[in-house]
C-alpha cells in the first residue's frame, strides 16, 4: 500500500484531467486560478443529490438557482412554490429541510453558510456527509466524505469484507486518513468521481484505475463482491385510495398535505390513510359527495420502506360543488409536475382512462 499523501496526490492528478463538469461544480482548473464555489450552490447540489442520481439533478438544480439564485432568496420563497419545483425528486423532508435550513443561515448566520464544521452541523438537515461536503468542496477544510461511491472505493482498496453499514466506521477512518490537507475540495470531488466513473458497481474499469496498483482488492481479486452489505428485509406492501374530483369549470380538488409525515407539504389528492391489508380496500371518506367510480388499472409506488398500491375513485363534480377536505385548484393554476410523482401517477391514470367505469358524464380531462 502506497503512502497516503502520495495515493492523494495521484488522485488528485487523475481528476485535473478527468473532472466531470456540473453545474454546481468549480472545475480543478478554474479552481487553481483563484475562483472559489458558491457554499449555497455546493449544500443546495447536495441536498438533492442525497438517494437521487446526477443525471437526474441538474435540471432540477439549474430551475432552483434560476428562480432563487442566493440562500437569501430561497429563504424568502413561498413554502408551496419550493415543493412544486421539487416535486418528482422524492424524499419530500429535505424539501423541507431546504427551507428551514436557508432561514436559519439567514437568520443565525448573516446569510453566509458558516466555515465551519460544527456550525454546519447544527443547521437544519444537514448531518454528517453533508457537514463534511460542505465544509471541503465549499471551504477546502480536511473533512472526509463518505457517500455510497466512496464506501465502495474504501471497500475496494483497503479489501473490506465486513458488511454495511457495520463497516462504516473503518471506511470512515480510513477516508479521512486519505483526505490531504492540500486541495482536500477537490480531493472530495475526485474520490466520489473515482467511484461513479472508474469504480462502479458492476465491471470496474480496473485497468484505467489511477489507484489499481494501491488496491488490495485488485490484487486479491475480490472487487466485484465488495462492498458487502447486511441483507435488507423484504419490504411490507400498503393499499390506500385517493380521489381525484374535477369541478366543471377544470377545476381540480386538491389538499397539502400534513408538514409531517411522508410527502409532507406537499400538494395531493385526498385519499385514505394507507395500510398493510388489501381486504377490505381501505376508502378513506370520500372529500365530498358525488358520483365516485374506480378508475381501472392501479397505482404502484415503492418508498424506503415499503410499496405502496392505491385504488383511484374519479368523479366530475358540479360547478357549485362545496369542498368538505381539500380546496379546488384553477385549472390555469394547476400542473401536474407539482404533484409528488405517487400522485402524478394517479393523474397519468386519469388520462389514459379518461372515462372510468360510467355510462354517463364526459371526460375528466
Amino acid at each position: 500500500m502506497r503512502d497516503n499523501d502520495d495515493m492523494a496526490a495521484t488522485l488528485l492528478d487523475w481528476y485535473d484531467v478527468h473532472a466531470r463538469e456540473m453545474p454546481w461544480r468549480v472545475a480543478p482548473q478554474a479552481r487553481k486560478a483563484g475562483q472559489r464555489p458558491d457554499a449555497y450552490a455546493v449544500w443546495l447540489s447536495e441536498i438533492m443529490l442525497q438517494q437521487t442520481t446526477v443525471a437526474t439533478v441538474k435540471d432540477y438544480f439549474q430551475r432552483f438557482i434560476a428562480r432563487w439564485p442566493t440562500v437569501g432568496d430561497l429563504a424568502a420563497a413561498q413554502d408551496a412554490d419550493v415543493m412544486g419545483e421539487w416535486a418528482g425528486l422524492g424524499y419530500y423532508a429535505r424539501a423541507r429541510n431546504l427551507l428551514k435550513c436557508s432561514r436559519a443561515v439567514v437568520a443565525d448566520h448573516g446569510g453566509a453558510f458558516p466555515a465551519d464544521h460544527a456550525a454546519l452541523l447544527g443547521l437544519p438537515g444537514i448531518g454528517p456527509y453533508t457537514a463534511a461536503a460542505v465544509s471541503s468542496i465549499a471551504f477546502d477544510l480536511p473533512h472526509a466524505v463518505l457517500d455510497g461511491n466512496v464506501e465502495r472505493v474504501m471497500a475496494r482498496i483497503y479489501d473490506i469484507h465486513t458488511p454495511l453499514p457495520e463497516a462504516k466506521p473503518l471506511m470512515m477512518t480510513h477516508a479521512q486518513a486519505l483526505t490531504p490537507v492540500l486541495r482536500p475540495g477537490d480531493y472530495a470531488q475526485a474520490v466520489m468521481d473515482l467511484g461513479a466513473t472508474i469504480c462502479t458497481p458492476k465491471s470496474p474499469a480496473c485497468g484505467i484505475c489511477p489507484w489499481r496498483a494501491p488496491c488490495a482488492a485488485r490484487a486479491a481479486g475480490t472487487m466485484t463482491g465488495l462492498p458487502r452489505k447486511t441483507p435488507k428485509r423484504a419490504k411490507p406492501v400498503r393499499h390506500g385510495t385517493v380521489y381525484l374530483g374535477r369541478r366543471a369549470d377544470g377545476a381540480w380538488l386538491l389538499e397539502t398535505r400534513p408538514d409531517k409525515g411522508l410527502l409532507g407539504g406537499m400538494l395531493g389528492w385526498p385519499g385514505s390513510d394507507w395500510v398493510d391489508t388489501a381486504l377490505p380496500h381501505p376508502d378513506g371518506a370520500p372529500p365530498v359527495a358525488g358520483d365516485w367510480q374506480e378508475v381501472s388499472g392501479e397505482v404502484r409506488h415503492t418508498f424506503t420502506h415499503f410499496h405502496l398500491i392505491l385504488r383511484i375513485m374519479a368523479t366530475e363534480l358540479p360547478l357549485d360543488t362545496v369542498a368538505e377536505r381539500g380546496t379546488f385548484k384553477p385549472r390555469d393554476e394547476f400542473r401536474p409536475s407539482d404533484l409528488p410523482t405517487v400522485m402524478r401517477k394517479a393523474f397519468d391514470l386519469i388520462a389514459q382512462d379518461a372515462t372510468p367505469h360510467r355510462t354517463a358524464g364526459g371526460s375528466l380531462i
